[in-house]
């Protein structure tokens, strides 16, 4: 079981186990906040039932985190834990807003400072006037609602009014953003009246360090920065793809369309398995052929010496690297990535051969077709199912309605076709990014239009394609 804050990242979550029960303990703004009794009382009961129990918290527990009162809580019930420490956000908004909090020059120490203390305290236990004459900076967690009250008694106490400050919002989140400002500004832009008001989660830089002039952007600055790109392939494939959106700065939403399932019935591939020898090539057509069909010869506890007679080949570089983590290498593949450029590859070679096409439930036939033109006897096996996605999620459906998804990746004609029957018409709300011509055509079917197409037919191709029209 995982109780996680809701900043503590979708990524983090993509991490947990596919049976893991996930509990979000609300969000500012949106339904119910648990209070800190709650969060206690739950990790302690579900322990005791003998589960194993994540509290997920963006940031480091200790800093500002409640971690005393959770760690008090079970230690009071005999529950054994552990701690993992994380990066405080002090650390994360200056290295993501571009700031040194300290600086050999500037700023030899540093303070962090809660804006936000305990309701009913006597007293505050935060010393306005040490921390005005603090020699270094002052980095203001939770500082929104009470940025008038902090921020005032500062100036009151001697901080010089012009001092410099950087309020960093949503730091290392796609939506990042950064506002430079004085201390004599916190006040007015953070007054939660305004219209124009600065909205948490956020923390105050506050000193020289935080001079407009010696800021560097680099986090804001990578070409796909503010976009938010939908990722559709299947599940087991949409990491590389991902990773390198996420590299370049995009926020990146996960929403497979369509699912890689084993077939029904094997006794199709078993019995090709069986006659491998009969056949002269093997040509796989996708790295899911490439991956069902010799898991599956494994087990049959079968290995690479049973493929010794036959030539291999390739549809493209993925299919080409799916072999190669199997210690195989293809004999064949073409320079271009399409099923007739593979079957022109090997129209020279196949005459009089037999040939074992692996491939999805469905698609095109044209292969299979001009290989046989060529001369080749060719037997087809299903070694995969692909099944369309019938519902999206609520979260991915909503940003879809509401036009917050710049970019969505389109890197099949299946995938073309099962995602026009998910959104309809919303789907005109985003930029839809081919992975090819092809799939582009299928688009058109649709009644869509690809706003960028690939040159180069892979998810490196398809992002170089986005990059291009960003």
């Amino acid at each position: 079981m995982i109780l996680y804050d809701y900043l503590a990242g979708q990524r983090l979550l993509e991490m947990t186990r596919p049976d893991a029960q996930l509990y979000c303990l609300g969000r500012h703004g949106q339904g119910k906040l648990w209070k800190q009794s709650e969060i206690n009382e739950r990790i302690v009961a579900e322990a005791l039932a003998g589960r194993c129990v994540a509290r997920l918290k963006g940031g480091d527990p200790g800093i500002f985190g409640r971690l005393a009162e959770e760690i008090d809580a079970l230690t009071a019930a005999g529950v054994p834990y552990e701690v993992v420490p994380g990066v405080t956000t002090a650390s994360a908004a200056g290295a993501f807003a571009g700031v040194t909090v300290t600086d050999r020059d500037k700023a030899s120490c540093v303070a962090f400072v809660t804006g936000h203390e305990q309701a009913g305290k006597d007293g505050s236990a935060v010393d306005f006037a040490a921390l005005a004459n603090f020699p270094g900076t002052l980095v203001v967690y939770m500082g929104v609602t009470t940025a008038a009250h902090w921020s005032g008694q500062l100036i009151a106490s001697g901080k010089p009014a012009d001092t410099p400050v950087v309020l960093v919002r949503r730091c290392s989140l796609p939506d990042q953003t950064t506002h430079g400002c004085t201390l004599g500004e916190v006040a007015t832009l953070l007054d939660q009246t305004s219209e124009n008001r600065i909205r948490p989660p956020l923390v105050a830089i506050v000193g020289e360090v935080a001079r407009r002039e010696t800021l560097s952007s680099w986090f804001m600055i990578r070409p796909l920065f503010g976009q938010t790109v939908l990722v559709t392939r299947p599940e087991q494939q949409a990491g590389p793809m991902a990773d390198q959106l996420r590299d370049l700065g995009a926020e990146v939403l996960l929403q497979p369309v369509i699912d890689i399932l084993p077939p029904e019935d094997w006794s199709a591939v078993d019995a090709a398995i069986d006659r491998l020898g009969e056949f002269d090539w093997l040509v796989f057509s996708s790295r899911n052929g490439v991956a069902f069909f010799l898991d599956r010869l494994r087990e049959q506890g079968l290995d690479a010496r049973v493929l010794a007679g036959c030539k291999i080949a390739a549809i493209g570089p993925a299919t080409a690297e799916a072999l190669h983590n199997y210690a195989l290498s293809a004999d064949l593949h073409p320079a271009e990535y399409r099923a007739e450029a593979l079957a022109e590859a090997l129209a020279a070679d196949v005459h009089g051969q037999r040939l074992l096409l692996v491939r999805a439930s469905r698609g095109r036939e044209v292969l299979a077709e001009q290989l046989t033109a060529a001369g080749g006897t060719v037997e087809q096996i299903v070694a995969y199912r692909s099944v369309d996605i019938e519902q999206p999620r609520p979260e991915i459906a909503e940003a879809m309605a509401s036009g917050q998804i710049d970019w969505t990746t389109v890197t099949s004609s299946a995938i073309a076709r099962s995602l026009s029957k998910l959104f309809d018409d919303d789907l005109d709300k985003t930029k839809l990014a081919a992975i090819s011509p092809l799939t582009a055509g299928a688009l058109e079917e649709q009644g869509r239009r690809a706003a960028v197409t690939a040159t180069t037919y892979t998810a490196e191709g398809i992002v170089a394609a986005m990059l291009g029209a960003s």
